[in-house]
């Protein structure tokens, strides 16, 4: 009967934990819209330029040295490589958690109590064999073996490794997207350098040019067909061009060092070949699907694994209210003399106990952790809802620019050539006094202004051709 009544009262004791557990907040739950326009306005095709390798998509042999030696040295690049192996590392960590522990204990100590004490008295007493008696001090020899495992019923352990393997792919992303983002830093800046030399070469002919049409008001002014004031102004406009070139000379060495700075190694001249940067004609880029950019993008392959993860913590945090099921054991050998620990079964220690927890009052805790995961959840499908409204306006944007610089270009090369002309024009009727020094003046500062935004509008070009590969997510495959 009282058998009976300590059953009955174990059971209710389980059902009330399980009743109280299992009670937990409620949470508002949001899921990802993934829904992408088909097209990016134009004709939809397929082919898309983000699964070209970054070998074949630069076909500049010198920049193509850099992205490689920066793939290798960037310290940058080379931490995000740790912060991988530390997530590596926490996927094992993990793992543990839900397997049992085992510890191999060994121990001696020795024991003495008072004489005229109830323990005292009875070991006193008692005979270990015929006519000996329990030794005094009395030593303590043991060896074994002690396990201890918690039993995954709810799945919190096994989906906390789970959310660890998740993050791991995250952060293998968040190295992809590095990569994308290095590579076209590179190319950019690369292109930029490209753009200053030439930049360079035309103040460096515009002096001459411009110092040429100097000598020849200075013996305009000997033959008193010209003032003091246009051989002055002239002397100011060489002087004027002479100190671009020590500006543009300036910015050379930053866009060297920080290109330097990018592959990882201390300031050094960079290998490029200058005079084929007019020449350069960006290929034609394929933007694809839309909905390849949720392949292709690592920035949103990683939301979605960060999504993937608070998910799962949900599921941790949520499994925290329910009873958690403990079990240990032990086997070992114990004796107060070391040549009794192989006598069995009397040296023989073994111990197998099993608990059930669950929170009963003061839950807070609990609650404020679980509505914490809930709302992270909610946080990352913001964040990959984000990344993928951003990739998509970064490609449309990529697309646009590309489209109205090859216009610009063209229009840019016919100003050019026009007041490239307009030098030898205003010079010629300078000579015959059909024009003053200062239509000449203008002249050759508006073809240098020209020059100058002829090959910033390529430097733009190449620019957008570079940012649309890493728009689409090339790369880092």
């Amino acid at each position: 009967m009282i058998k009976s009544i300590k059953y009955i009262s174990l059971g209710a004791a389980f059902l009330s934990l399980a009743f109280t557990s299992c009670k937990t907040p409620s949470v508002v739950e949001k899921a990802p819209d993934t829904v992408v326009p088909e097209s990016y306005g134009r004709a939809a095709d397929t082919v898309n330029t983000a699964r070209v390798k970054w070998q074949e998509f630069f076909t500049d042999p010198y920049l193509n040295a850099l992205i490689d030696t920066a793939l290798s040295n960037n310290q940058e690049l080379n931490i995000i490589l740790q912060e991988i192996a530390v997530s590596k590392n926490e996927i094992q960590a993990k793992k543990g958690e839900y397997l049992p522990f085992v510890d191999i204990k060994a121990g001696a100590g020795l024991d003495k109590v008072g004489r005229y004490t109830s323990r005292g008295a009875s070991e006193a007493t008692t005979d270990i064999e015929p006519g000996r008696e329990m030794p005094e001090p009395l030593p303590d020899f043991m060896v074994g073996a002690f396990a201890s495992w918690e039993a995954d019923i709810w799945g919190k352990l096994h989906n906390a490794k789970r959310a660890a393997v998740a993050r791991y792919l995250s952060s293998v992303e968040g190295k992809n997207f590095m990569v994308t983002n290095l590579i076209a830093e590179i190319a950019n800046s690369y292109y930029e350098l490209l753009a200053l030399d030439n930049q360079l070469a035309i103040v460096k002919r515009n002096i001459k040019i411009q110092g040429d049409a100097l000598e020849i008001v200075k013996l305009q002014k000997s033959a008193a067909k010209a003032t003091e004031l246009a051989v002055k102004k002239f002397e100011a406009e060489v002087f004027h061009t002479k100190s671009l070139q020590y500006d543009i000379q300036q910015e050379i060495t930053e866009a060297e060092n920080r290109i330097n700075f990018l592959v990882g190694r201390f300031p050094q001249p960079i290998l490029r070949d200058s005079e084929a940067f007019v020449d350069l004609v960006p290929n034609k880029v394929q933007a694809g699907l839309p909905a390849q950019l949720l392949e292709n993008r690592p920035d949103i392959r990683r939301a979605e694994m960060e999504l993937a993860a608070a998910k799962l913590d949900v599921k941790v945090a949520k499994a925290r209210f329910y009873p958690s099921l403990g079990i240990s054991a032990g086997i070992g050998f114990q004796a107060f003399n070391p040549s009794y620990l192989i006598k069995t079964p009397e040296s023989l220690l073994y111990s197998l106990a099993g608990d059930l927890a669950a929170p009963l009052i003061n839950r807070k805790e609990i609650k404020a952790t679980y509505k914490s995961a809930n709302s992270k959840q909610i946080q990352a499908v913001y964040n990959y809802e984000k990344a993928i409204l951003n990739a998509y306006v970064e490609v449309a944007n990529q697309l646009a620019k590309i489209k109205n610089l090859e216009k610009s270009y063209g229009l840019k090369a016919q100003e050019v050539e026009a007041l490239t002309t307009s030098i030898n024009i205003s010079g010629d009727l300078f000579k015959s006094a059909r024009a003053d020094y200062m239509e000449v003046l203008m002249t050759q500062r508006d073809a240098l202004e020209s020059k100058f935004d002829l090959v910033e509008t390529k430097m733009q070009q190449m620019n957008a051709f570079v940012n649309m590969y890493q728009a689409l997510g090339g790369g880092w495959n």
